[in-house]
């Protein structure tokens, strides 16, 4: 049985802030957060899968690598020690679609791979804007990113060498896919409640979990990574998962922050693209919405 659990989400929708609330809950009063050591592994990483094979992935084929993923998930968790004599849970951060190798079987090994997802999600009108600074593009080339079957991270030495390909697909098609596989049961988080209540939705996110955290935990944990504290900590020490072409990871953090950034145009080709799933976890559409109830609702 293994204590993994996922932190999924497509990328620049609040994974990297959650990560480090829950960085936060184990750091002891008077502690200092360091924002460049986390800790949390991610599915995607390079170096754990060439150490595990003994393959030089760089000369492999992503048919041949993700035939082999599966295996590098379903493994064994390491020895997390022990809290209050139950077995701790493992974080592991990741941006992949949930989706089938050649073979047809969970890229993610299934219910091998983790007990549980904590999908992260995000109003994509606001993810575009911050993924264009990410990835030093424009608006609408983060618009056309977001609807792109094939969009993809990692796909050249020259953006994520120390990361495999992660296949990201259509934001819609993302989001669907955690949310409607049944391999294993999936939490969901928006970005927006995470913004207004962090408290109560990192408590809830812990409890589907199955970690046990106090009051005091949580209420240090959100003060810690106020996202104010968190620029200022940027601007003072830099941030190693700044994308090597964006000025700023913590670039505004802002629910809502589309209404003053996109133009009509980007707002309703996002909306047209997008709008069913948008609608169906709770965000209101600017233009016609399609007839689907929200997350939630019976």
């Amino acid at each position: 049985m293994t204590n993994r659990v996922w932190l999924a989400s497509y990328p620049k929708s609040g994974n990297t802030w959650f990560r480090i609330l829950i960085h936060c809950l184990d750091l002891e009063p008077g502690d200092t957060l360091d924002i460049n050591r986390l800790g949390t592994p991610i599915a995607s990483a390079r170096a754990p899968f060439e150490d595990a094979t003994l393959l030089d992935s760089d000369i492999m084929t992503r048919a041949e690598i993700e035939s082999l993923r599966p295996r590098i998930h379903e493994r064994p968790d390491p020895d997390l020690g022990h809290h209050h004599n139950r077995p701790a849970t493992q974080f592991v951060k990741t941006h992949d679609a949930y989706s089938l190798t050649p073979q047809g079987e969970p890229l993610l090994a299934g219910s091998r791979g983790a007990k549980g997802a904590i999908l992260i999600v995000r109003d994509p009108r606001d993810v575009v804007s911050s993924l264009a600074g990410h990835k030093h593009i424009s608006r609408d080339e983060a618009v056309t990113f977001l609807d792109n079957p094939d969009a993809a991270f990692g796909v050249s030495s020259g953006g994520l060498p120390s990361h495999l390909h992660q296949q990201l697909g259509r934001w819609s098609d993302h989001v669907a896919g955690w949310l409607n596989q049944r391999d294993i049961a999936v939490h969901l988080v928006r970005f927006e409640d995470l913004q207004r209540d962090t408290a109560h939705i990192l408590r809830d996110a812990m409890a589907f979990a199955g970690r046990t955290v106090t009051r005091e935990q949580v209420e240090r944990a959100v003060q810690m990574a106020d996202f104010g504290a968190l620029q200022a900590k940027e601007a003072r020490t830099g941030f190693r998962e700044t994308a090597s072409k964006a000025t700023v990871f913590f670039r505004r953090g802002q629910a809502g922050a589309w209404r003053d950034e996109l133009t009509p145009r980007q707002t309703r080709d996002i909306e047209l693209a997008h709008g069913p799933m948008m609608a169906t976890i709770g965000y209101d559409l600017t233009f016609s919405p399609p007839p689907h109830r929200k997350f939630g609702q019976s």
